[in-house]
């Protein structure tokens, strides 16, 4: 009887929504510990074949996403949900190999050990979102899970520049760092293990996702193919902005006068995470499909008209803590917008047979 009631109370624990966003946040964020804490080095006096060490860094492991994306095109979209977890474990473990290597090998080999690390972190985004998307909730679900990469991307470079201070060495700093989010990584990819198949209502209210055929991507594609490229292009350049400031946060700072400390990088991320969470959690209490994909545009246009506030604020005077802040809101709004909104609810109000995690790698 004792056992019979824990196995209901565990039951009602997984299936809360609250255990799904802290497992796909933790999953996520802890992710990042593998991918960004050598952003936090600068690399003074070396280079890559006349290139700035850092910035080819920057595009080797950049490189890796992009090869990542059209893999995960059919990796992503066609995996069968009880693969999922193994994939995780084997993808980010393959990435603290990578980081290993980048220790081991004489700079600027190691630079390829940078796309080699990206290549199997780009498709973890994706099947973390396959847990969460298609369901009532996912607005506030996915937005906790972009939520997570606005936070880790701060919290990782702190890791980096505090290993960095304790006298670690340039090269050895990411591996190292890759070790100390090794455990939570495990205990977050297990709570993700846990988390239940949408439910028959969240089915009714949002249609089901199942993985696809390569016959079912080209149909979907093609019936929207106009409407999907606009957004993908709008897509891509926020991104590439979102990068600039994520990868070079070191250099900016440093331009604007601030000291390197590891709580800077982290304080402004948490202030821009909680700001866009609270935006897009909102449309979890749109119904109606239509409005809600139409309320993820006027997020988009309010994204970039925070930017332009931002640029004429500096020119005025204003100071660069909120500058940074500004920015951050003016880049992440639209990019968690179609994160969380914008591909969900098409599915939504089209029926059709495709995933947010296919949209998001065509994107």
């Amino acid at each position: 009887m004792q056992f019979t009631t824990s196995h209901i109370r565990l039951q009602r624990l997984f299936i809360h929504p609250s255990w799904a966003l802290v497992a796909a946040f933790g999953t996520y964020f802890c992710m990042y510990g593998f991918r960004k804490p050598y952003t936090a080095a600068t690399y003074a006096g070396d280079s890559f074949f006349g290139t700035d060490f850092k910035t080819a860094l920057v595009i080797s492991q950049t490189i890796g996403y992009v090869l990542a994306k059209w893999i995960g095109i059919k990796i992503v979209s066609e995996i069968k949900p009880i693969k999922r977890i193994g994939a995780i474990l084997c993808l980010i473990g393959f990435a603290q190999l990578s980081l290993l290597l980048f220790g081991i090998l004489p700079k600027p080999w190691n630079v390829v050990c940078l796309l080699l690390n990206g290549l199997p972190l780009g498709m973890i985004f994706g099947l973390v979102l396959s847990f969460v998307e298609g369901r009532k909730n996912t607005e506030f679900l996915v937005a906790g899970l972009c939520a997570s990469f606005i936070v880790s991307d701060g919290v990782s470079k702190s890791v980096g520049a505090m290993l960095l201070g304790w006298g670690v060495t340039e090269p050895w700093m990411p591996f190292f760092a890759g070790l100390i989010f090794a455990g939570p990584t495990l205990i977050f990819i297990a709570m993700l293990a846990c988390v239940p198949a949408p439910s028959v209502s969240d089915v009714a209210t949002r249609s089901a996702r199942e993985p696809m055929t390569g016959r079912d991507r080209v149909s979907f594609f093609k019936q929207y193919a106009f409407g999907l490229t606009a957004i993908v292009f709008t897509y891509l350049l926020t991104t590439l902005l979102r990068s600039i400031r994520a990868d070079f946060a070191v250099e900016i700072w440093t331009g604007l006068g601030y000291k390197q400390t590891p709580q800077l990088f982290t304080q402004s991320e948490v202030l821009v995470s909680l700001s866009v969470l609270a935006v897009i959690s909102f449309a979890m209490f749109i119904k109606n499909h239509y409005s809600a994909f139409n309320f993820s545009l006027y997020i988009s246009f309010g994204g970039l008209a925070l930017l332009l506030l931002a640029v004429a604020g500096f020119n005025m005077g204003m100071p660069s803590f909120p500058f940074m802040i500004l920015i951050g809101l003016g880049v992440y709004l639209p990019y968690v917008a179609v994160h969380a909104i914008m591909f969900e609810r098409l599915i939504a109000i089209t029926r059709g047979k495709a995933t947010v995690s296919f949209l998001m790698y065509i994107a």
